[in-house]
């Protein structure tokens, strides 16, 4: 449905359209220049060499690649609207959460030293969690109704909710909070038990084992801490009182949500799991470097045989 007025008192929403939408640009923009800056680390570690790719791989190509589309579509969604669309961006958070949920799971359970028990716990209570929020965000989406508005020659979009849609996306955001929290209180408890643990190794065995627990629970912290963020903004924009409005304060908020939105997705979620491969690179490379250095020496140290005349 197409909304056609030249009313001067909607000139307010106008502006805030306007305003969010450069927002929405500078989220795409964070995106963009992320994924320029970690082109050189792609091929520092041949993440496009010939060979078989690992779930990892596809899923860091598929979560980093998927964002520069997601942020062009998204602020082309603010502007004209259509349900088709609205559905291809929800049902792209969606997909995007789980894959995230799936990278995060393929940590722990080589974290945890590839336990089959902690890998089915996991397993069991992120489908639980995606399957209620999957269901939940096709309810909120099924009674979503989108317009298309032209209010004095500017087109912009409208949303009119037929239940109680506030809820429904506070309790998806509840959901994916406990499966946050879940995941980082198992990553810093098995990383504290290999601390204590490695002090009964040897000083080069618990250097690297030390050095690869604290990649993966920086990234991890980095990656909860935006989440928190992302949260924090999130419920807060879900207010009643900021739900409906086109204050400045309001848009700054929701535009400041849409940057750290892109940033958790498309720039700390696949550092996830570059992180972890630059590291496994930089060690094959000293390995690499130490075992030459090893074989000049010894090369050095050889005896030529000569004729006895000399």
């Amino acid at each position: 449905m197409t909304v056609v007025s030249n009313d001067p008192n909607l000139w307010p929403m106008i502006n805030s359209n306007i305003f969010l939408s450069y927002w929405m640009v500078a989220a795409g923009v964070v995106v963009v220049y992320d994924w320029v800056l970690s082109i050189g680390q792609e091929n520092t570690i041949n993440l496009w060499q010939k060979q078989r790719w690992s779930l990892m791989t596809v899923l860091y190509l598929v979560i980093r690649y998927i964002g520069i589309p997601y942020s062009v579509y998204t602020i082309s969604c603010y502007q004209y609207q259509r349900n088709i669309m609205d559905y291809a961006t929800n049902g792209t958070n969606v997909v995007i959460t789980a894959l995230l949920g799936v990278t995060m799971i393929a940590r722990l359970h080589a974290m945890y030293q590839r336990s089959r028990n902690m890998l089915i716990f996991l397993v069991i209570i992120f489908l639980a969690v995606n399957i209620a929020c999957g269901v939940i965000a096709a309810i909120g989406l099924k009674h979503t109704v989108a317009e298309e508005l032209i209010l004095s020659g500017t087109y912009m979009c409208n949303y009119e909710f037929e239940a109680d849609v506030q809820l429904l996306s506070s309790m998806v955001w509840i959901l994916n909070t406990v499966w946050e929290v879940l995941a980082l209180c198992l990553s810093v408890w098995i990383a504290v038990k290999h601390f204590r643990e490695l002090r009964r190794l040897g000083p080069s065995t618990r250097s690297t084992i030390g050095d690869c627990f604290r990649v993966l629970t920086k990234s991890h912290v980095l990656y909860f801490a935006s989440f928190v963020c992302v949260s924090c903004l999130q419920f807060g924009a879900l207010s009643s009182q900021l739900f409906s409005s086109n204050s400045m304060g309001a848009q700054i908020l929701i535009g400041t949500l849409q940057i750290f939105l892109g940033v958790q997705m498309f720039v700390l979620g696949p550092h996830l799991i570059l992180s972890v491969r630059e590291y496994h690179a930089k060690l094959v490379a000293d390995f690499d470097a130490e075992t030459s250095m090893t074989s000049i020496v010894f090369q050095e140290r050889v005896l030529v045989p000569t004729s006895s005349t000399v």
